[in-house]
Parts: structure tokens; C-alpha cells; sequence
């Protein structure tokens, strides 16, 4: 079937800490590398061969997913010396595609989790004969995002940046970050620069008359480039909310991962996700989190929404909710963190230090 490129060349700046020491698709999701389930997904719907346009900490991407002859799939590695953008990087990668000027070429971002059906995507391309088919999907709320009207054949008639006043939101459509390219269409991308597909291309594209093609489909989508966002997306995927066949282990309230040690008493929920080699104490409660590898939760601990990192510990009695705390750093005993701190790798916060309530 189709060829791929995938886009994880990001530095995952919303995402820090957690993107200090790993790039963001490369940050665990439903006990994974989030990368794995894309590939999954892509190689379910038929896709063979994908090249990983990479950039920031590019160097890890290839040691864990080699040839991806373990997921049935050929994969490919091209580093960029220097950011290129969503098209720069598309373009980048035109050289290792096997597909002739006609044939169909997905690409997608690598911070995007989404039930879309991709055959049905590529399948709209061919049958409108697009020169760009365009995943899109409807949101509440479509300020954060990039508008995509459409006509009443799907056809894409402007793209509209992050609309400020009621009269610009002219459609609740937004570019949902997967496209199906005509091969010959990835040769036009200027090469050797920082090229927009969102800001450039497109709109480029549709001042010379070219057929941009949009499919709705609103199944499931999240962006995860918040650490918020991210947490949700590893609990939807563990709850099985949002799909994909690489989840090591049974769709339910929690994944515990081989090697890692729960306390007979400690209550996990919510699509929680324990790591290989990470322990949760006695009388621990964990909701919709997920403790990466190595973590430790100490007793009595309540850990709720929050991602703790690689070989971090949060201290005994402590209560930690919408939160991240980085690799390595260390929580003490009986503190109290709050909805969008973010603790830096290799932190030490003593214990009793931070509280949002009194002591009583």
C-alpha cells in the first residue's frame, strides 16, 4: 500500500521536563514509546514502508525501533542538520520514497494520537483525484487551531490561522495533522530551507488552483503536546478510549507492566500505568497517571492526572495532582503539588516544602 513519513523532529518545548533527556514521541504513552503506536496504527492499515523525519535528539529513534522489522514494517532515518519545519522536512525525506509521481504518500505529526481511519483517508484522496487529501476534525473550541472551510464536496477552500474574534470562526474544521501528498507534490516544497506546510504550502497550493481535499472524522483525536494532554492521551489509550494495537497488555482501569511491583493494597485507576522496574507502596493511590520506569511511589502516596518520570520518587503522604515531575527528581514526604507545576529533572524538594492548603 502507501508509504509514510512520520514528523517527529520536534523539541517538544510545552512537554518539559519530560522532553529534556527524550524526544516527544519517544516519551512512554500506555507503557510505550508514543512513536510505537503511530507505527502500529500505520502498519495495521496496510503502510510498509515509513521514514522518520527526525531532528531533536535523533540519535535515539534508530537504537529502539532499528529496521522495524519487529513491528513488519521498513523503516528509514533522515536527520536534519537544521530545524526544517512540517514541509522543510517533508521535502527532506522525498529522496528515500519508492512512490511514483501519481501514487499516494501519507505523512503525519508525531504528536498527534487519533482514531483516524487511515485507508478510508487515502481512499477519499483517490477517488477526488486530490493533489492533497487533509484529515480534518471538529472541535468546541477551534481558536487554539487552524481553520479548514471546506465546500459540500469536501474540497478545501482557504486556511485560516487561529481565528481571535467570533467573525473569524468561520467553521469548526481544523487541520487534524495527517495528509495523503501526490507524490509529485512533495518535488514543489522549496528544499534546503524552513518551509510551513500549515503556513506556506497549503495556501501556496490553493493560490495555483491545486486540489486540497478535506475528510472530517472526529472518531478520536488529541493533540499531546501538553503534558496535561499527554497524561489523558496515555489513560484513553490504556482505557481503550482511544485505539491502537500496541498496548502491551489488556485494555482496562490500569497496565502494570512486567517487573514493576505494586503493593497488595495499593489502588490503581483511571488507565493508570506502571513501568518496568517501578514500585508503588503500600496504601499508594494512582489515578489516570503514568509512573515511567524505574519511578517510586512511596506509602500512602496520591498521585492523580500526573506523569512521574523515569527513576523519580514521590515521598510518603505526599499528594500530587496535575502535575509532571522530571527524571530523577524527588518529591520529599508529606508535600502537596497542584495542577501545572512542573518539577525539573534531578529536582529535590524537601519534605513538607510545598503545600496549597494549611497543615491542619
Amino acid at each position: 500500500m502507501t508509504e509514510a513519513i512520520l514528523l517527529v523532529g520536534g523539541k517538544g518545548t510545552r512537554l518539559r521536563p519530560l522532553t529534556v533527556h527524550t524526544p516527544k514521541p519517544m516519551v512512554r504513552a500506555a507503557g510505550v514509546p508514543f512513536l510505537t503506536h503511530q507505527l502500529a496504527r500505520a502498519r495495521a492499515a496496510g503502510v510498509e514502508h515509513i521514514v522518520l523525519a527526525t531532528s531533536y535528539l535523533a540519535e535515539v529513534f534508530e537504537p529502539y525501533f532499528g529496521d522495524g522489522s519487529s513491528l513488519g514494517l521498513h523503516i528509514e532515518y533522515v536527520t536534519e542538520k537544521e530545524p526544517l519545519g512540517t514541509g522543510g522536512a517533508i521535502r527532506n525525506v522525498a529522496g528515500r520514497l519508492h512512490s511514483g509521481p501519481d501514487e499516494p504518500v501519507l505523512v503525519f505529526n508525531g504528536d498527534i494520537l487519533t482514531g483516524l481511519d487511515i485507508g478510508a483517508l487515502v481512499r477519499t484522496h483517490e477517488a477526488t483525484g486530490a493533489d492533497v487529501s487533509l484529515h480534518l476534525t471538529k472541535v468546541t473550541d477551534p481558536r487554539a487551531y487552524g481553520l479548514v472551510p471546506t465546500d459540500a464536496t469536501g474540497r478545501v477552500l482557504a486556511f485560516l490561522e487561529k481565528p481571535q474574534t467570533p467573525e473569524e470562526i468561520v467553521t469548526d474544521q481544523i487541520n487534524a495533522g495527517a495528509y495523503v501528498f501526490r507524490r509529485s507534490v512533495i518535488d514543489t516544497i522549496p528544499a534546503g530551507r524552513p518551509v510551513s506546510v500549515e503556513r506556506e504550502t497549503f495556501p501556496e497550493l490553493l493560490a495555483t488552483g491545486a486540489h486540497l481535499q478535506g475528510m472530517v472524522d472526529s472518531t478520536y483525536w488529541l493533540d499531546l503536546g501538553t503534558p496535561a494532554a499527554f497524561v489523558r492521551g496515555s489513560a484513553d489509550l490504556v482505557l481503550g478510549r482511544a485505539p491502537s494495537p500496541a498496548v502491551p497488555g489488556r485494555c482496562g482501569d490500569r497496565l502494570v507492566l512486567p517487573t514493576a511491583t505494586v503493593a497488595p493494597d495499593a489502588k490503581l485507576s483511571g488507565g493508570t500505568v506502571v513501568g518496568e522496574g517501578a514500585f508503588v507502596a503500600e496504601g499508594a493511590r494512582i489515578f489516570g497517571s503514568t509512573i515511567l520506569p524505574g519511578a517510586v511511589i512511596e506509602p500512602g502516596a496520591v498521585v492523580t492526572d500526573s506523569l512521574v518520570g523515569t527513576r523519580a520518587r514521590v515521598g510518603t503522604r505526599s499528594v500530587v495532582t496535575g502535575t509532571v515531575i522530571g527524571d530523577g527528581a524527588v518529591i520529599g514526604a508529606d508535600n502537596e503539588l497542584r495542577e501545572g507545576v512542573r518539577v525539573w529533572c534531578d529536582a529535590r524538594i524537601p519534605a513538607g516544602a510545598l503545600r496549597f492548603s494549611s497543615d491542619q
